[in-house]
């Protein structure tokens, strides 16, 4: 009898407790790792104000064209600010590593083990038209970008395998395994969710120039397709006055106009053709920015540190062609840029030269590989560049120069021993001579691929330098038809599925990826898993800190530099809370001060 009771008892308890880990309660909020930081009553974010004035417009000057409204489709270029116009379910923020909070879905569950996860959709939710954003759009939307997105989305999005309708207003998606622990918030933070009624009825694989109907803060008012989109905000916007975007969105009017010359769109913005402005080149930011307005105090230039990792700026070799296959040749290669030498000439010594694809952040591999680390690289131990178990990977430095004579004996070592000799004055093997084709788009780029161009002509390689329009170059980029470009990843201090587009052996094969390096590997394709798969902030960082130290020894490209200073120019009549949070610098916490507008001189 006794035993009998234990016996129920235990099995109670039991029951009791799978049921807490299967079932959770409705939440607010959901972070990758640990609790959000803002609880259920939170009124704002810290990195906004509450009170910050609405109305007036703020101008942005881009570089290139546009051609498409189309969220769904990936070919063509879309228009700058396209991301105004569908709310998703949950909104990011950026005081937190990866967290989001309630928007179109007002709240959500989520077992423990993120089988799965519902979306309890706020019926106060509006298409622009008035109507009510439902399940059925929810679900649309999904499948939409399930079979019809780009492969990184088809791939993510499809790893949904089941949804059920709950109550009147939840959305349950199931997950064909619990493996991928970043995917409920990869569905709650980037699946755009459009309208049914309009796109149903459409091709949405196709690029088109109609106004879409949206339901995100901003409507698209104006087009002048490829030269200039105008946005409006919404002013019965539904979420206007939710806590997650409470001072946010404050311009009446965006404005995007677009250049097709780098230098014309910075002389566009010293005559205030435009409000804002980003400088991402260091030397530019020190020699360019002397003109009347700045002088005057009507523009303002300031320098502001973020915290974020810089993700890898570099010069990309397409692994895909024959010439780029063989990892030791695309190291060759890497010895003849001369990044001291480009620095000091070119960029005034402004920037630091990139080691890690997380390079600021505490995500960058270091020294050698500690035990967790091991753990996942020992699999692959057979397949993967011995120098990642005994060697700290550091790119080559030159003396500076302008000819970087000890380093262009290593590379011109390292080819003969693949077979690449000097035959008149040109590099072959098997009667083929070392060509291949930088393609670019910008002029700024154009710098660099020269004095990269006569390094290697030193090594009888024949790299020739082809400039092509945007349009052009994204359609080439799109299907990999080049051998070198320039290229920047992007990453945040939570990576996960975004390194699956970026270097997934699957999606490499298919067009419209970033994986521009060809990247094929099993090894990188388990750490890849391994870190969507992170339970923990150590698991993650591990695993990450292991997919660097595979990246940097394969090769694949020719990191550049970095800066971790944002710089930034805008007209006075912009201003912006004090508190800049951990990513930087957030536009849609600004807003127009309207007087001081009236008094300048432009």
């Amino acid at each position: 009898m006794i035993f009998s009771i234990i016996r129920t008892f235990i099995t109670f308890f039991i029951f009791f407790i799978f049921i807490t880990k299967a079932y959770a309660e409705k939440m607010h909020g959901i972070a990758m790792h640990g609790l959000p930081k803002y609880n259920k009553d939170f009124t704002h974010l810290s990195y906004v104000n509450p009170e910050a004035i609405k109305g007036g417009e703020i101008k942005f000057g881009v570089y290139g064209s546009f051609d498409n409204l189309n969220r769904v489709a990936f070919k063509g270029s879309r228009a700058a600010g396209l991301g105004y116009v569908n709310d998703t379910l949950m909104r990011r923020v950026w005081d937190e590593a990866f967290t989001l909070y309630g928007l179109i879905a007002e709240s959500i569950e989520m077992p423990e083990d993120r089988s799965s996860i519902t979306f309890y959709i706020n019926p106060n939710a509006k298409f622009h038209d008035g109507s009510t954003i439902t399940r059925e759009d929810v679900l649309f939307s999904l499948t939409t970008f399930q079979t019809k997105g780009t492969p990184n989305q088809k791939k993510t999005y499809g790893k949904v395998i089941e949804t059920k309708m709950i109550d009147t207003n939840g959305i349950k998606m199931i997950f064909v395994n619990n493996d991928d622990k970043e995917l409920p918030l990869i569905i709650a933070g980037f699946l755009p969710i459009i309208p049914k009624k309009y796109y149903e009825n459409i091709d949405v694989t196709k690029t088109f120039l109609d106004i879409p109907l949206g339901s995100g803060p901003y409507t698209i008012a104006e087009i002048d397709p490829g030269r200039k989109i105008i946005y409006n905000r919404v002013k019965n916007y539904w979420a206007q006055n939710l806590p997650v975007n409470k001072g946010q969105y404050n311009f009446d009017v965006l404005t995007y106009d677009y250049y097709k010359d780098s230098n014309v769109l910075l002389e566009a913005f010293k005559v205030g053709d435009y409000d804002y402005r980003r400088e991402y080149n260091a030397q530019r930011w020190q020699t360019n920015y002397k003109f009347p307005a700045a002088e005057r105090g009507d523009v303002i230039l300031e320098e502001m540190k973020n915290d974020r990792p810089t993700g890898m700026n570099a010069l990309v070799m397409n692994s895909r062609k024959k010439i780029f296959k063989n990892p030791r040749v695309r190291e060759a290669l890497s010895y003849a840029y001369d990044h001291e030498w480009i620095n000091k000439i070119l960029y005034d010594n402004a920037y630091t030269r990139t080691d890690s694809y997380f390079d600021n952040s505490p995500l960058a591999s270091t020294g050698l590989p500690s035990k967790a680390e091991l753990k996942l690289l020992n699999p692959w131990k057979d397949q993967l560049p011995e120098e990642i178990f005994t060697t700290t990977y550091k790119p080559p430095v030159s003396d500076g120069s302008g000819m970087p004579r000890d380093n262009l004996r290593i590379a011109k070592k390292i080819l003969e021993e693949e077979g690449w000799k000097i035959k008149n004055g040109k590099l072959t093997k098997d009667g083929e001579e070392f060509s291949f084709e930088f393609l670019i788009v910008s002029p700024s780029v154009e710098r660099i691929a020269l004095a990269f161009q006569k390094t290697l002509e030193t090594l009888g390689i024949n790299m020739t330098v082809r400039t092509v329009d945007s349009s052009q170059y994204q359609a080439r980029m799109l299907n990999y038809d080049f051998d070198m470009i320039k290229n920047s990843w992007r990453v945040s201090l939570s990576p996960g599925n975004e390194q699956q587009f970026y270097w997934g052996s699957e999606v490499g094969k298919k067009d419209g990826s970033k994986n521009y390096a060809g990247v094929n590997s099993p090894g990188v394709d388990s750490l890849i898993e391994e870190i969507i798969g992170a339970t923990t902030r150590e698991e993650l960082t591990a695993a990450i800190h292991a997919l660097d130290r595979v990246l940097l020894w394969g090769h694949y490209v020719i990191p550049l530099y970095h800066s971790s200073i944002d710089r930034i120019a805008y007209w006075n009549f912009l201003e912006f809370p004090n508190d800049i949070p951990l990513y930087g610098i957030v536009i849609e916490s600004w807003w127009a001060n309207l007087e001081k507008q009236k008094l300048l001189q432009r």
